[in-house]
């Protein structure tokens, strides 16, 4: 009976055209973005939808930092960071987040997912009667711990400023309330009004929890993220982040004042009861952190590099959404089936693996794909894209605003 009930939702999912079917893509170490699609394959493809935004997974600086600390400590941790797991490279790593952001103190947890999730319901529970008020588009992992706080909760418009102003007026001044953010959002590519929401937090007494994944090391002063770029990383209580994404490895963390710290790890379930990271992560992630600090160069290819691919699709009539102001380009499919169906003909045919990005990540009917160009894309690889995507947009007979006016 039960097989057949969890068979009855695979199969639905297969007929809507979302589920999800994973390519092993085989990354080459110091050729990133080429990687073979398996072992046996004689031709790379090129990876168009990376999170290692800046190509730090393969630095030889990163690289030798994690060798020389499996050389030094062994594979892992030994334990959670209460028990064993509390090796030196953490101290260094936390105080090397919190400097970057401004912050009095940091805290690292093995995943940007568990680092939401658990600070989020932690936070809840510090604050009685805590109330939270959350972005519309917001991440998986921050939905997952207000979900999973029961706190009450109110969903404001996406980047809606006015409409978050009016559920905070609703709302007793003396009631502890957060607010819940993102930075750059990851499926649109827009950037949220950062400063608006936080003098309304001012005005209306609440703390501000703000995920700057998708912003950190690419954007502002050395790095640091939009809240940094803007000038009002002081007026967030909480940042945070990950080193999945533009820091190139894996790992999680929130920077706030001291006592916030400490309260989430003193009391957050999540950070308390899981393993810790080992020592060659946590060393890798460190040097990466401190060479984004003190280098542009990554951040400087990847913004003119996004441009230049923003350019080239719009000549060729490949529009990105215009919700993009960032690195991240959607471009819109529209259509389950033809998605999955474009992005494996950009495979077979052309080289190019792209990710289709279907429901439940992003609304039905607003199927894309997210493309990422990286410092280490190349002109040529540029060019290939878009002439890829331009004989498959054909090929399945995708409209494009273009297209549609004829």
């Amino acid at each position: 009976m039960y097989a057949e009930l969890a068979e009855q939702k695979v199969n639905q999912l297969k007929r809507k055209g979302h589920y999800r079917e994973f390519v092993t893509i085989n990354r080459l170490c110091s050729k990133y973005p080429l990687a073979k699609v398996n072992q046996q394959e004689d031709h790379p493809v090129v990876v168009w939808c990376s999170n290692d935004y800046l190509g730090m997974s393969q630095h030889p600086e990163v690289l030798k930092a994690m060798h020389e600390a499996i050389e030094l400590y062994g594979a892992g941790s030994g334990g959670s960071r209460n028990i064993g797991g509390t090796h030196h490279y953490y101290a260094e790593l936390e105080a090397s987040l919190a400097e970057w952001h401004s912050k009095e103190a940091a805290l690292v947890f093995p995943t940007g997912y568990g680092s939401n999730d658990a600070t989020i319901q932690c936070l809840t529970h510090i604050f009685t009667d805590c109330l939270i008020l959350s972005d519309q588009l917001n991440h998986a992992s921050l939905i997952n711990g207000i979900s999973s706080s029961k706190a009450d909760k109110l969903i404001f418009r996406h980047n809606d400023v006015h409409h978050l102003e009016e559920l905070l007026s609703s709302v007793p001044r003396e009631r502890a309330k957060i607010i819940v953010f993102e930075s750059v959002y990851s499926m649109d590519g827009d950037v949220a009004p950062i400063r608006e929401i936080a003098a309304l937090a001012k005005k209306y007494n609440a703390l501000t929890f703000l995920d700057e994944v998708h912003a950190i090391g690419m954007y502002g002063p050395r790095g640091a993220g939009i809240a940094a770029q803007l000038g009002v990383a002081d007026q967030i209580d909480f940042i945070q982040g990950t080193m999945a994404k533009a820091i190139g490895v894996i790992g999680g963390f929130i920077a706030s004042s001291s006592i916030l710290i400490d309260s989430v790890r003193s009391f957050a379930s999540g950070f308390i009861f899981t393993t810790s990271l080992p020592p060659a992560i946590v060393a890798a992630c460190l040097t990466s952190v401190e060479h984004l600090k003190r280098s542009e160069r990554e951040r400087s290819s990847l913004h003119e590099k996004t441009q230049k691919l923003r350019e080239a699709l719009a000549v060729r009539g490949i529009p990105v959404m215009e919700s993009s102001e960032t690195h991240i380009l959607p471009v819109r499919i529209g259509d389950a089936l033809k998605c999955k169906g474009a992005a494996k003909r950009l495979l077979d045919n052309h080289g190019i693996y792209l990710q289709p990005i279907n429901s439940p990540t992003v609304p039905a009917g607003t199927e894309r794909f997210r493309v990422n160009v990286t410092p280490n894309h190349t002109d040529e690889q540029i060019r290939s894209l878009v002439d890829g995507l331009v004989e498959v947009f054909g090929y399945f007979d995708i409209l494009t605003p273009a297209l549609q006016a004829r």
